[in-house]
């Protein structure tokens, strides 16, 4: 099932999306927190502006260093146990919304990743239990200010910039994620191709390691880590992050 958030150029809705990604039966309420229900009205992806499918009213947490390549093209170590950050819930934005990228930063990089919706509350839970708290999944790009991160030490700014995290182009509930293709394009050139298969630790293993530090709530999203190809992205340019059986979310890039 794939689950949209959009607007007519009124009130947000919530809608079920066709295989062909192309029609959108709207529903009442919010999925996350309330039984599905058709309202009857019926639209296109087309007709309609797609916003970011949840807005974490939590948090967002990023694991870093999760695909060896990627830690070695930063002349990084793979930790041992999954790195996690925090972003804030500001930095969300949807499909085709532009990037701003900070006059603080010199160097703002793209990197495409899986992201996982959590479904229900949760805390101290197993990896063989993690699947139950998950709602679902979707693309995203954990835009990093580059420069930032290194001169800080830490992350908060460089990945937490408002823009900084786009999501969408919708949730998908059913997928098997165990080895997903995963591409990031710029300006439709490839620039990471990559499987899930090579997360160094699983969406189990991340969910159960997170929720020994939080407790998390419905909406929370992680983001799984990013393959090896990141780079910086110039303002004019659009990324595009596809995620196989789930769809593809693109951004424009402006300057401040």
């Amino acid at each position: 099932m794939r689950i949209c958030r959009y607007t007519d150029g009124e009130d947000p809705f919530f809608g079920l999306v066709d295989g062909a990604g192309e029609k959108i039966a709207q529903i009442s309420g919010d999925p996350l927190y309330t039984k599905i229900e058709l309202t009857g009205v019926t639209t296109t992806v087309a007709d309609v502006r797609l916003l970011a499918p949840v807005i974490p009213r939590s948090k967002v947490i990023g694991i870093g260093r999760n695909y060896a390549e990627h830690a070695r093209e930063m002349n990084n170590e793979v930790p041992e146990e999954p790195m996690m950050f925090l972003i804030p819930n500001t930095a969300v934005i949807g499909p085709d919304d532009p990037v701003v990228m900070p006059p603080q930063s010199e160097r703002v990089d793209y990197e495409g990743e899986l992201a996982v919706i959590i479904g229900r509350m949760c805390r101290d839970v197993s990896p063989e239990d993690a699947a139950k708290s998950i709602f679902g999944y979707t693309c995203a790009n954990d835009v990093t200010a580059r420069d930032l991160q290194k001169k800080d030490g830490q992350w908060a700014r460089a990945k937490g910039f408002d823009t900084f995290c786009p999501l969408g182009p919708w949730i998908e509930t059913d997928l098997d994620t165990s080895d997903l293709r995963l591409r990031t394009l710029v300006d439709g050139d490839v620039a990471q191709d990559g499987t899930t298969a090579d997360m160094v630790h699983d969406i189990p293993k991340l969910i159960s390691y997170a929720s020994q530090a939080f407790t998390l709530l419905p909406g929370d999203v992680i983001l799984t880590g990013t393959p090896e190809g990141v780079g910086p992205v110039q303002p004019g340019q659009r990324v595009s992050v596809e995620v196989q059986d789930i769809g593809t979310l693109t951004n424009p890039y402006v300057r401040h």
